[in-house]
Parts: structure tokens; C-alpha cells; sequence
């Protein structure tokens, strides 16, 4: 029985669309000689929110190589492991990853083999960076000396058509589904996520990503701001920062390069009325989605 025969048949007549399920696979696209670089795909499962408090209970990480324009060529052998936190697995962090406290118990992560793992990657992503770098940076510097992508912020899903960006509705919607929820099954099924051309621009999803992610942005902090003016700050795009984990209690937004300089003179015209020194920092893929940042 042909079952691909079956499928595209289904989809030929217009009244069924088919879901095709994810298997790993190491070739993607042939090599051609192009400039090669490798990237890895990293997905943690954790204890809850908050890396000062919460830790790392499921670690994959999935090598791969590609070229600059976007093109995944290859998938190597991953790296997984289980780690037993020091407070038992909640029922709730049970529902959400599928891990139970006897899973991890007895399980340590090897930082020696993550190490190892991580060294000579040009480029770490994840799906929602600002998440998984904050534990990967707690767990072992090695991740803050890396340039990071995300494959939440850095592809423009809502453009291509798609109304959210949870990883299983954006694989549905690409034409596939996967077993959820665990880390290793989460990095396959991003990866086959970016490898495919966007439906609108035909960019593939890895290229898209690499564009916005190699750009260099400012971000500027309109401390002490007049409260009046919140709702101003808040409809230009502007994020309010309560403080925590070492950042300024402050409104904050990120624009480019070329806009930098516009952007202060708006604050200094519209919100200041006058001339004030306001903290500004060099975000690139080094600090992107980093608490350092």
C-alpha cells in the first residue's frame, strides 16, 4: 500500500489536507560547496519560569550544518540528558514536559560533556532564546560566549501568514506533527520547521532568521519617564522592565541601528522636553535574549 500515493491523492481533491509525522533524518539538502558553518538546535525542559530558582530537568541539543543563505544540509547526533533537580518534579511541571520525578531520578548532566558539545558551534538556536539561554547561561558560561538565533522573534510568522508561533501550531501549519513536549522531539521538529521555504516569500525559515539575527540593535531605556506619559511609551513600543534579575526598573525598547539616533531625539522632544543622558546598550547575537543584555 502506497500511503504517500494515498496522501497526495487525499490533498489533490481539495476536501482533505494530511499531516505527515516528523522523523529525524540527517540529510536535508545536498552540499554544494558553499561555506558551511554548524548550528545548534537546544531545547531545556526546566522546573518552572524563573532560572535564579528553577533548574534544567531534560537538555537536547542537535547539531546541524548550513550555509549563510539558509540552507540546512545536515543533522548529526544529538545530545540528551536528564538531570534530578534538588526539589521533586510538581505535578503541574509533570502535565506541561511529560517528565516524572522517577524519569530524572538518579540522572545528572556531564557539564564536561556539554562543554565539549557546545565548543565548536558557530551559532546556538531555540525556539523562544530568551527562555533557554537564561538556564543554558546559569548551567555553563560556554553559552554566553556563542552567538544566539531565535526562531520565535527572528521570523516574521505572522507575515508568512501564521496566527501564532507555538512550535506544534507552526509545524501543523507547515504540514506535519510530532510526539510534543520533549526536548529532543521539539529540536527535530524546529529544525525541519526552518529548513522549509516560507509560504509567502519563498526565503527559507533559517534564512529569514539568520538576516535579522546577524542585525545590530540599540536598546534604550527611558528611565525615570513621567507616568503620565506610560500610555505614549507603551503605543510606540516600548516594554516595561520591573527590575528583576539585575535590569533597570525602567520602559525599553530595541530599534536598529539607523533609528537609534531618531528614537532619543523623540524622548528628548516628547517625553523629556529637554536634554537627558539615557542608558543605552549594543545588542547583537552575542547579548540578544541574554539576562547580561
Amino acid at each position: 500500500m502506497n500511503l504517500e500515493a494515498m496522501a497526495q491523492a487525499l490533498e489533490a481533491s481539495g476536501d482533505y489536507r494530511v499531516l505527515r509525522k516528523i522523523s529525524p533524518r540527517t540529510q536535508v539538502t545536498p552540499e554544494d560547496g558553499s561555506d558551511k558553518r554548524t548550528g545548534l538546535f537546544v531545547d531545556v525542559e526546566t522546573t518552572g519560569l524563573d532560572p535564579e530558582r528553577h533548574e534544567i530537568i531534560e537538555l537536547a541539543m542537535v547539531p546541524f550544518t548550513y550555509s549563510r543563505d539558509g540552507r540546512v544540509f545536515t543533522i548529526g547526533e544529538p545530545f540528551h540528558g536528564l538531570q534530578e533537580p534538588r526539589e521533586p518534579i510538581s505535578a503541574e511541571i509533570t502535565a506541561i514536559t511529560g517528565i516524572t520525578q522517577e524519569m530524572v531520578t538518579g540522572h545528572q548532566l556531564d557539564p564536561h560533556a556539554v562543554d565539549a558539545f557546545v565548543e565548536n558551534v558557530d551559532l546556538i538556536v531555540a525556539h523562544n532564546a530568551p527562555f533557554d539561554r537564561r538556564f543554558l547561561e546559569r548551567y555553563s558560561p560556554i553559552f554566553q560566549t556563542k552567538p544566539w538565533a531565535c526562531s520565535i522573534a527572528q521570523i516574521d510568522w505572522r507575515a508568512e501568514g501564521f496566527e501564532g508561533t507555538r512550535l506544534g501550531y507552526l509545524v501543523a501549519g507547515a504540514g506535519y506533527f510530532y510526539d510534543r513536549h520533549r526536548a529532543l522531539n521539539d529540536c527535530y521538529a524546529a529544525l525541519e520547521l526552518l529548513a522549509k521555504p516560507l509560504p509567502r516569500t519563498g526565503q527559507p525559515a533559517l534564512g529569514q532568521m539568520l538576516d535579522t539575527a546577524r542585525q545590530i540593535t540599540w536598546r534604550i531605556w527611558a528611565v525615570h519617564a513621567p507616568f503620565d506619559l506610560k500610555d505614549v511609551l507603551r503605543d510606540r513600543g516600548y516594554k516595561w522592565n520591573p527590575g528583576t534579575n539585575g535590569s533597570l526598573r525602567a520602559w525599553s525598547i530595541d530599534v536598529a541601528q539607523d533609528d537609534r539616533e531618531a528614537e532619543l531625539t523623540f524622548l528628548q522632544n516628547e517625553v523629556y522636553r529637554g536634554v537627558i543622558d539615557l542608558p543605552i546598550k549594543r545588542i547583537d547575537a552575542y547579548n540578544r535574549f541574554s539576562a547580561r543584555a
